[in-house]
Protein backbone atom coordinates (compact mmCIF):
# COMPACT_ATOMS: atom_id res chain seq x y z
CA UNK A 1 0.00 0.00 0.00
CA UNK A 2 1.28 3.58 -1.38
CA UNK A 3 1.53 5.42 2.42
CA UNK A 4 0.03 9.03 2.12
CA UNK A 5 1.67 11.91 3.14
CA UNK A 6 -0.34 13.27 6.59
CA UNK A 7 0.87 16.17 8.93
CA UNK A 8 0.16 14.19 12.33
CA UNK A 9 -3.39 15.11 13.25
CA UNK A 10 -4.58 11.91 15.47
CA UNK A 11 -7.33 9.88 13.66
CA UNK A 12 -9.59 8.24 15.83
CA UNK A 13 -11.60 6.19 13.56
CA UNK A 14 -7.75 4.43 12.43
CA UNK A 15 -7.51 3.45 16.36
CA UNK A 16 -11.08 2.12 16.44
CA UNK A 17 -9.54 -1.06 14.53
CA UNK A 18 -8.28 -2.56 17.24
CA UNK A 19 -8.82 -2.39 21.37
CA UNK A 20 -6.99 0.32 22.68
CA UNK A 21 -3.90 0.08 25.04
CA UNK A 22 -3.47 1.51 28.60
CA UNK A 23 -0.07 1.91 28.01
CA UNK A 24 1.58 3.89 24.97
CA UNK A 25 5.59 4.16 25.23
CA UNK A 26 6.74 6.78 22.67
CA UNK A 27 9.95 6.44 21.62
CA UNK A 28 11.87 9.11 19.16
CA UNK A 29 14.65 7.66 17.09
CA UNK A 30 17.47 9.55 15.54
CA UNK A 31 20.53 7.20 13.82
CA UNK A 32 20.36 4.85 16.79
CA UNK A 33 20.60 2.16 15.10
CA UNK A 34 22.98 0.60 16.98
CA UNK A 35 21.11 -0.06 20.15
CA UNK A 36 17.62 -0.42 19.34
CA UNK A 37 17.91 -4.07 19.77
CA UNK A 38 19.03 -3.49 23.15
CA UNK A 39 16.58 -0.89 24.60
CA UNK A 40 13.98 -3.22 22.63
CA UNK A 41 15.01 -6.47 24.71
CA UNK A 42 15.18 -4.54 28.09
CA UNK A 43 11.60 -2.66 27.67
CA UNK A 44 10.32 -5.90 27.07
CA UNK A 45 11.45 -7.50 29.78
CA UNK A 46 10.04 -4.38 31.68
CA UNK A 47 6.50 -5.61 29.63
CA UNK A 48 6.36 -8.27 30.69
CA UNK A 49 6.05 -7.36 34.69
CA UNK A 50 3.05 -4.96 33.76
CA UNK A 51 -0.34 -6.25 33.98
CA UNK A 52 -2.06 -3.73 31.48
CA UNK A 53 -2.10 -3.44 27.47
CA UNK A 54 0.86 -1.25 26.25
CA UNK A 55 1.87 -0.59 22.71
CA UNK A 56 5.58 0.68 21.88
CA UNK A 57 5.31 3.82 19.02
CA UNK A 58 8.75 4.40 17.44
CA UNK A 59 9.34 7.47 15.66
CA UNK A 60 11.91 7.31 13.01
CA UNK A 61 12.90 10.97 12.82
CA UNK A 62 14.33 11.15 9.38
CA UNK A 63 17.17 8.62 10.60
CA UNK A 64 19.90 7.89 7.83
CA UNK A 65 22.03 4.95 9.55
CA UNK A 66 19.50 2.28 8.97
CA UNK A 67 17.48 2.30 12.14
CA UNK A 68 14.48 2.22 9.77
CA UNK A 69 15.44 -1.00 8.99
CA UNK A 70 16.35 -2.18 12.29
CA UNK A 71 12.44 -0.64 14.26
CA UNK A 72 10.42 -2.77 11.24
CA UNK A 73 12.70 -5.88 12.18
CA UNK A 74 11.48 -5.38 15.89
CA UNK A 75 7.71 -4.50 14.03
CA UNK A 76 7.86 -7.92 12.63
CA UNK A 77 8.79 -9.63 15.82
CA UNK A 78 6.85 -7.57 18.11
CA UNK A 79 3.07 -6.84 17.80
CA UNK A 80 2.74 -4.42 20.25
CA UNK A 81 5.56 -2.16 17.92
CA UNK A 82 3.91 0.78 16.36
CA UNK A 83 6.75 2.66 13.67
CA UNK A 84 6.19 6.30 12.40
CA UNK A 85 8.68 7.01 10.16
CA UNK A 86 8.83 11.22 9.24
CA UNK A 87 9.41 12.70 6.00
CA UNK A 88 12.76 14.34 7.45
CA UNK A 89 14.35 15.20 10.37
CA UNK A 90 12.14 17.23 12.24
CA UNK A 91 13.55 17.50 16.08
CA UNK A 92 13.51 15.33 19.17
CA UNK A 93 10.19 17.19 20.42
CA UNK A 94 8.48 17.04 16.99
CA UNK A 95 8.98 13.55 17.02
CA UNK A 96 7.29 13.40 20.37
CA UNK A 97 4.75 14.94 19.45
CA UNK A 98 3.82 12.35 16.16
CA UNK A 99 4.40 9.56 18.58
CA UNK A 100 1.14 11.76 20.60
CA UNK A 101 -0.98 11.77 17.53
CA UNK A 102 -0.30 7.90 16.75
CA UNK A 103 -0.75 6.77 20.31
CA UNK A 104 -3.48 5.51 21.55
CA UNK A 105 -3.24 4.96 25.69
CA UNK A 106 -4.99 6.20 28.22
CA UNK A 107 -1.27 7.02 29.92
CA UNK A 108 1.68 7.78 27.70
CA UNK A 109 5.27 7.25 28.55
CA UNK A 110 8.25 9.20 26.37
CA UNK A 111 11.40 7.71 26.45
CA UNK A 112 14.69 8.33 24.67
CA UNK A 113 16.76 5.50 22.73
CA UNK A 114 19.57 5.88 23.78
CA UNK A 115 19.09 3.90 27.29
CA UNK A 116 20.48 6.49 29.30
CA UNK A 117 17.18 6.84 31.07
CA UNK A 118 16.35 3.40 32.10
CA UNK A 119 13.71 1.71 30.64
CA UNK A 120 13.39 -0.29 34.07
CA UNK A 121 12.14 3.17 36.42
CA UNK A 122 8.48 3.12 33.98
CA UNK A 123 6.29 1.58 36.65
CA UNK A 124 7.63 4.19 39.06
CA UNK A 125 6.06 6.00 36.62
CA UNK A 126 3.32 4.98 36.09
CA UNK A 127 2.36 4.08 39.76
CA UNK A 128 2.58 8.09 40.24
CA UNK A 129 0.06 8.47 37.66
CA UNK A 130 -2.01 5.64 39.05
CA UNK A 131 -1.76 7.93 42.31
CA UNK A 132 -3.69 11.01 40.36
CA UNK A 133 -0.42 13.07 39.00
CA UNK A 134 -1.60 14.01 35.72
CA UNK A 135 2.10 14.52 34.61
CA UNK A 136 5.32 12.77 36.01
CA UNK A 137 8.38 14.30 34.99
CA UNK A 138 12.36 13.23 36.45
CA UNK A 139 15.53 14.08 37.85
CA UNK A 140 18.22 12.43 36.91
CA UNK A 141 20.30 11.34 39.86
CA UNK A 142 23.59 10.80 39.43
CA UNK A 143 24.12 11.77 35.63
CA UNK A 144 26.59 10.24 33.80
CA UNK A 145 27.42 13.44 31.43
CA UNK A 146 29.90 15.88 31.01
CA UNK A 147 29.78 18.87 33.54
CA UNK A 148 29.36 21.51 30.58
CA UNK A 149 26.49 19.49 29.65
CA UNK A 150 25.01 19.63 33.23
CA UNK A 151 25.38 23.14 33.42
CA UNK A 152 23.92 23.98 30.59
CA UNK A 153 21.04 21.72 31.28
CA UNK A 154 20.34 22.94 34.97
CA UNK A 155 20.09 26.69 33.20
CA UNK A 156 17.78 25.44 30.72
CA UNK A 157 15.92 23.93 32.97
CA UNK A 158 15.42 27.02 35.32
CA UNK A 159 14.44 28.94 32.36
CA UNK A 160 11.73 26.52 32.24
CA UNK A 161 10.42 26.43 35.47
CA UNK A 162 10.04 30.59 35.47
CA UNK A 163 8.55 30.45 31.96
CA UNK A 164 6.12 28.10 32.50
CA UNK A 165 5.97 28.86 36.18
CA UNK A 166 5.87 25.61 37.47
CA UNK A 167 8.65 24.32 39.54
CA UNK A 168 10.61 21.67 36.99
CA UNK A 169 14.07 20.21 38.41
CA UNK A 170 14.71 18.66 34.94
CA UNK A 171 12.98 19.15 32.02
CA UNK A 172 15.94 17.76 29.99
CA UNK A 173 14.95 14.39 31.10
CA UNK A 174 12.68 12.57 28.25
CA UNK A 175 11.54 9.59 30.75
CA UNK A 176 8.11 10.93 31.75
CA UNK A 177 4.43 10.20 31.82
CA UNK A 178 1.17 11.87 30.78
CA UNK A 179 -2.53 11.15 31.08
CA UNK A 180 -4.09 11.32 28.02
CA UNK A 181 -6.08 14.27 28.26
CA UNK A 182 -2.25 16.16 28.53
CA UNK A 183 -1.51 14.74 26.02
CA UNK A 184 -4.41 15.79 23.96
CA UNK A 185 -4.37 19.35 25.16
CA UNK A 186 -1.07 19.66 24.43
CA UNK A 187 -1.53 17.90 20.54
CA UNK A 188 -4.47 21.37 20.63
CA UNK A 189 -1.56 23.87 21.90
CA UNK A 190 1.80 22.74 20.11
CA UNK A 191 3.37 25.46 18.32
CA UNK A 192 6.12 26.15 15.93
CA UNK A 193 8.35 26.35 18.17
CA UNK A 194 7.99 23.04 20.69
CA UNK A 195 9.38 21.95 24.04
CA UNK A 196 7.21 19.33 25.02
CA UNK A 197 7.90 19.14 29.26
CA UNK A 198 7.20 22.82 29.16
CA UNK A 199 4.07 22.34 27.08
CA UNK A 200 2.75 19.56 29.40
CA UNK A 201 3.93 21.47 32.57
CA UNK A 202 1.94 24.38 31.45
CA UNK A 203 -1.23 22.69 30.73
CA UNK A 204 -1.58 20.09 33.36
CA UNK A 205 -3.18 20.20 36.65
CA UNK A 206 -1.24 17.88 39.14
CA UNK A 207 2.32 17.77 38.23
CA UNK A 208 5.22 16.37 39.99
CA UNK A 209 8.95 14.86 39.65
CA UNK A 210 10.53 11.81 40.38
CA UNK A 211 14.19 10.91 40.98
CA UNK A 212 15.35 7.91 38.30
CA UNK A 213 18.79 6.27 37.32
CA UNK A 214 21.12 7.76 34.78
CA UNK A 215 23.35 5.57 32.98
CA UNK A 216 26.04 6.72 30.19
CA UNK A 217 25.39 6.33 26.52
CA UNK A 218 27.04 3.41 24.85
CA UNK A 219 25.81 3.58 21.61
CA UNK A 220 26.21 6.36 19.28
CA UNK A 221 26.52 10.12 20.30
CA UNK A 222 24.52 12.63 21.86
CA UNK A 223 22.97 15.25 19.39
CA UNK A 224 22.38 18.23 21.70
CA UNK A 225 25.24 20.55 21.25
CA UNK A 226 25.49 24.03 23.09
CA UNK A 227 23.99 25.61 19.82
CA UNK A 228 21.13 23.47 20.30
CA UNK A 229 20.91 24.26 23.59
CA UNK A 230 21.00 27.77 23.19
CA UNK A 231 18.15 27.65 21.00
CA UNK A 232 16.08 25.72 22.81
CA UNK A 233 16.55 28.50 25.63
CA UNK A 234 15.56 31.42 23.19
CA UNK A 235 12.17 29.01 22.06
CA UNK A 236 11.48 28.69 25.86
CA UNK A 237 11.82 32.39 27.22
CA UNK A 238 10.17 33.95 24.22
CA UNK A 239 7.26 30.67 23.80
CA UNK A 240 6.32 31.07 26.94
CA UNK A 241 6.26 34.76 28.21
CA UNK A 242 6.25 37.94 27.26
CA UNK A 243 8.98 38.99 30.26
CA UNK A 244 12.13 39.45 28.38
CA UNK A 245 10.93 41.64 25.88
CA UNK A 246 9.31 43.29 28.65
CA UNK A 247 12.60 43.32 30.71
CA UNK A 248 14.73 44.80 27.79
CA UNK A 249 12.47 47.93 27.39
CA UNK A 250 13.07 48.83 30.78
CA UNK A 251 16.70 48.25 30.54
CA UNK A 252 16.15 50.83 27.39
CA UNK A 253 14.34 53.18 29.42
CA UNK A 254 17.00 53.13 32.15
CA UNK A 255 19.83 53.15 29.76
CA UNK A 256 18.43 55.98 28.35
CA UNK A 257 17.85 58.02 31.41
CA UNK A 258 21.54 56.95 32.58
CA UNK A 259 22.76 58.59 28.77
CA UNK A 260 20.69 61.68 29.41
CA UNK A 261 22.47 61.66 33.25
CA UNK A 262 25.57 61.03 31.70
CA UNK A 263 25.54 63.64 28.75
CA UNK A 264 24.82 65.78 31.33
CA UNK A 265 27.56 65.55 33.43
CA UNK A 266 29.94 66.30 30.84
CA UNK A 267 28.16 69.45 29.39
CA UNK A 268 28.68 70.76 33.58
CA UNK A 269 32.25 69.21 33.68
CA UNK A 270 33.12 70.84 30.18
CA UNK A 271 31.93 74.22 31.61
CA UNK A 272 34.08 73.62 34.40
CA UNK A 273 37.06 72.04 33.64
CA UNK A 274 37.41 72.81 29.88
CA UNK A 275 37.62 70.84 26.65
CA UNK A 276 39.72 67.12 27.73
CA UNK A 277 40.48 64.19 24.99
CA UNK A 278 41.59 61.83 28.29
CA UNK A 279 37.98 60.07 28.53
CA UNK A 280 37.88 59.19 25.02
CA UNK A 281 38.59 55.49 25.67
CA UNK A 282 36.29 55.75 28.33
CA UNK A 283 33.41 56.98 26.22
CA UNK A 284 34.14 54.68 23.60
CA UNK A 285 33.95 51.49 25.95
CA UNK A 286 30.35 53.02 27.40
CA UNK A 287 29.44 53.17 23.57
CA UNK A 288 30.03 50.04 22.92
CA UNK A 289 28.28 48.03 26.28
CA UNK A 290 24.96 50.47 25.19
CA UNK A 291 25.85 49.05 21.24
CA UNK A 292 25.63 45.61 22.70
CA UNK A 293 22.29 46.02 24.63
CA UNK A 294 20.41 47.73 21.55
CA UNK A 295 21.70 44.56 19.30
CA UNK A 296 20.72 41.78 22.07
CA UNK A 297 17.25 43.94 22.17
CA UNK A 298 16.93 43.93 18.12
CA UNK A 299 17.86 40.02 18.49
CA UNK A 300 15.24 39.70 21.28
CA UNK A 301 12.73 41.47 19.34
CA UNK A 302 13.58 38.87 15.96
CA UNK A 303 13.12 36.06 17.86
CA UNK A 304 9.35 37.21 18.74
CA UNK A 305 8.92 38.39 14.82
CA UNK A 306 10.24 35.08 13.81
CA UNK A 307 7.71 33.07 15.71
CA UNK A 308 5.33 35.14 14.68
CA UNK A 309 6.07 34.65 11.04
CA UNK A 310 6.35 30.45 11.44
CA UNK A 311 2.75 30.82 13.15
CA UNK A 312 1.29 33.02 10.09
CA UNK A 313 2.70 30.37 7.45
CA UNK A 314 0.85 27.28 9.42
CA UNK A 315 3.32 24.46 8.19
CA UNK A 316 3.40 21.24 10.36
CA UNK A 317 6.41 20.92 12.43
CA UNK A 318 6.44 17.23 11.14
CA UNK A 319 5.09 15.41 8.31
CA UNK A 320 4.33 11.09 8.77
CA UNK A 321 5.69 9.38 5.50
CA UNK A 322 4.41 5.80 6.66
CA UNK A 323 2.76 4.49 9.67
CA UNK A 324 3.37 0.45 10.50
CA UNK A 325 0.91 -0.25 13.15
CA UNK A 326 1.22 -2.84 15.80
CA UNK A 327 -0.39 -6.15 14.77
CA UNK A 328 -0.12 -5.35 11.10
CA UNK A 329 2.48 -6.94 8.92
CA UNK A 330 5.70 -4.43 7.54
CA UNK A 331 4.66 -4.06 4.28
CA UNK A 332 0.84 -2.52 5.56
CA UNK A 333 1.68 1.14 6.26
CA UNK A 334 -1.01 3.51 6.59
CA UNK A 335 -1.43 7.00 7.84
Amino acid sequence: MRPEIVSGERQPEASARVEPPEVSIVIPVFDEAGGLRALHDRLEAVLARLDRMVEVVYVNDGSTDGSLGELLVLHARDPRVTVVTLARNAGQHAAVLAGFATARGEIIVTLDADLQNPPEEIPRLLAAIDAGYDVVGTQREGRADPLLRRVISAGVSRLASLSVGVPMRDCGSMLRAYRRSVVDEVLRVAERALFIPALAAWVAQRPTEIAIAHEPRTVGRSRYSPLRFMRLGFDLVTGFSLVPIQLVSVVGLVVAVLGIAFGFFLFVRRLIVGPESEGVFTLFAILFVFLGILIFAVGLVGEYVGRIYLEVRRRPPYVVRAVYRAGEGPGCASS
